[in-house]
């Protein structure tokens, strides 16, 4: 079992940020575009249970990936479940209609410009990626992943490096949720 340890910020100065990210190593790869598609299962209720179960396209890569409920009131820490798929738009589909059959439907999706970078901070490695979201404006997310007895380490390796790049108000809610609470 492993586990995504995660905290989301949203980002008022991408520049500046860029820059301490730099400043501390980090190199910042091009944008590429990433399309997620979240359904919902026919007998629970992933909003009432803090599930997700999504589809992402990159490129021509697929991934379908399962995140369970969150495990503390700090973080995005959840038990992570993500499975490479053929690559294709048709594999995409494929699996959507598998889904579909089985009685899962789509409740939205996703549209982002990702950069990626990685960063050694205090013996880990960080995955850093700085989102454009389509309709909600510019995140960064810190994220491990990690065995269960590592997630402790791994939250305040975290928070550590959020204070070293300046970032506050930590943003619990997925992407989807977001976009489903804006106004109409």
């Amino acid at each position: 079992m492993r586990y995504e340890v995660e905290m989301k910020f949203p980002v008022a100065d991408a520049a500046a940020l860029e820059g301490r990210l730099t400043r501390l190593g980090a190199s910042i790869a091009a944008a590429q575009p990433e399309l997620d598609t979240y359904f919902a299962h026919p007998g629970r209720d992933f909003a009432q249970t803090d599930e997700a179960l999504r589809i992402r396209r990159k490129g021509p890569a697929n991934f379908m990936t399962y995140k369970g409920p969150k495990i503390d009131p700090a973080t995005k820490t959840r038990h992570e479940i993500d499975l490479g798929l053929p690559p294709g738009e048709e594999t995409a589909q494929a699996w959507t209609g598998l889904l579909d059959a089985l009685g899962f439907t789509v409740v939205g999706e996703v549209c982002k410009l990702r950069r990626k970078a990685h960063l050694d901070w205090d013996g880990h490695c960080i995955e850093i990626s700085l989102d454009d979201v389509q309709g909600l404006g510019t995140f960064v997310e810190l994220e491990l992943i990690v065995k269960p007895e590592s997630v402790e380490a791994a939250k305040a390796c975290i928070a550590s490096l959020a204070g070293a790049l300046e970032l506050e108000g930590t943003e619990r809610r997925r992407y989807l949720e977001l976009l489903m609470e804006l106004p109409t």
